[in-house]
């Protein structure tokens, strides 16, 4: 008796304990059972439909499943020490539910198909879901952004104070790199839904006349597999949604580490909400945005969930090989820790309280206005390379005083380049003005920044990805 096994009639021994330890992967697999199921309803109405069902039999197959996805959904699904995968344990618990039309159900059909079109229907609606939950990391983004398209800050280039910008435009660049992750993510969905696998079989389909396209419209795909030693071997579904996640991840870690920054006391930028701080078990006076780093610390699990995942595909000869049991963990790990982290930071990101006059004293501080001395320059048809070699120099004898461009007197500048006057020269040291002049479709002028805003509020409201 084999029980929740769907093999072993041609051993003579039964499997080592140790060796089925190893082998066992219901506690992984056990959370495809939604996919596993509509992939048996189709299956079930295929067999009728060739004949090899009858009425009676498929009636009974399909409550029985019915009744599985009950006890699965509720958690009383009686999960046994002899169930060697997912697989098994339904069969298993469909024959004891409807007897030997239970025993009908694996005709047609390998493990090899059908897990790979559980984890590939699984993927879908994780690439749905993870759109969803960054989606609304935008809107927070978003909506920030848009109370704050007229407040000054300083841009950074080697975390060194660069060139006066705005609050908004800083926000916003971190919207559009979440507005390309779904853009990757919906990319990848498309091309899961392109190639269902069902029909494939161990590797080579079946001789009972299924049709791989009835499996294909029962299930919402928009077509089948080429090739069926590729439907069962191919795990680049998998690989693109962890990649894709990946980057997710990445450009939310980004986005994490600057709200640590701006929250110290060193920058003084923004003060992160009580719901998205924690304090310290010695230091009464700590707060700390846990969340934000906590965020941060994910990226590298996910990171790794992608070299886990491509580690075990490097090498397989095709088709189907055991160590793809591999497989679901870091896929899974990878969703589990972004739907973890994208809720939490996208509070984080409405939390957040600025300190306007803080930001705006530092955005045209030190010498952050140079480039805008020497494009005026420029302006009078002076080579750039002189212009900025010009202003170098004005910058390195004002820093000889211990004195930069904010510190100066427009006068005395205007003495010492000789190309310009002193009102030019005020206005061109004037943060606010600068980040005006700025004025072309990707600059932080606030016209500029307000069109930006209209084009994602647009894709928020218009997103069916």
């Amino acid at each position: 008796m084999t029980e929740g096994r769907l093999w072993g009639a041609r051993f003579e021994d039964a499997p080592d304990a140790a060796a089925w330890r190893l082998g066992r992967s219901v506690e992984s697999d056990h959370r495809l059972w939604a996919e596993d199921l509509a992939g048996s309803r189709a299956h079930a109405d295929e067999l009728a439909r060739v004949g090899l069902l009858e009425p009676a039999d498929h009636a009974a197959i399909l409550s029985g499943l019915e009744a599985i996805a009950g006890e699965l959904a509720e958690g009383r699904f009686p999960w046994q020490d002899t169930d060697e995968d997912l697989h098994g344990a339904i069969e298993r618990r469909l024959i004891e539910l409807r007897g030997d039309a239970g025993g009908r159900l694996r005709a047609g059909r390998s493990r090899n198909d059908q897990i790979a079109a559980d984890l590939r229907a699984w993927c879908v609606e994780a690439a749905s879901r993870l759109i969803g939950r960054l989606r609304v990391l935008q809107a927070a983004l978003v909506d920030q952004a848009e109370e704050h398209v007229a407040t000054l800050c300083p841009g950074y280039t080697h975390l060194q104070r660069a060139q006066p910008t705005t609050l908004a435009q800083h926000l916003l660049a971190h919207a559009w790199g979440l507005d390309r992750d779904a853009q990757r993510l919906a990319d990848a969905r498309g091309r899961m839904l392109a190639a269902s696998p069902l029909g494939a079989g161990a590797l080579a389909g079946s001789t009972l006349g299924l049709d791989p396209a009835r499996y294909a419209e029962a299930l919402g795909y928009d077509g089948v597999a080429a090739n069926a030693m590729d439907a069962v071997a191919d795990r680049d579904f998998a690989v693109e949604l962890v990649s894709a996640g990946a980057t997710l991840a990445v450009h939310v870690s980004r986005l994490a580490e600057e709200i640590v920054l701006w929250a110290s006391q060193e920058f003084g930028w923004a003060r992160v909400g009580d719901a998205f701080s924690t304090g310290s078990s010695i230091m009464p006076q700590k707060r700390n945005p846990d969340v934000a780093e906590l965020a941060r610390g994910k990226t590298g699990r996910v990171i790794g969930d992608v070299v886990a995942l491509l580690t075990t595909l490097k090498a397989l000869p095709l088709t189907y090989n055991r160590d793809l049991q591999e497989d679901k963990p870091p896929v899974f790990d990878a969703v589990d820790s972004l739907e973890l982290v994208l809720p939490a930071m996208s509070g984080t990101v409405r939390s957040l309280e600025f300190d306007r006059d803080r930001m705006a004293a530092s955005a045209g501080g030190g010498a952050a206005l140079a480039t805008d001395l020497a494009e005026a320059l420029v302006g009078g048809g002076w080579p750039f390379r002189a212009a900025h070699e010009q202003i170098g120099e004005l910058v390195t004898a004002l820093e000889q005083q211990g004195r930069t461009l904010d510190d100066a007197d427009p006068d005395e500048i205007a003495e010492r380049l000789g190309h310009l006057d002193a009102e030019a020269v005020a206005e061109l040291l004037d943060a606010a003005k600068a980040a005006q002049r700025r004025d072309i479709s990707l600059g932080p002028a606030p016209e500029q920044v307000r069109a930006q805003l209209a084009a994602l509020r647009q894709r928020l409201e218009g997103a069916h990805d």
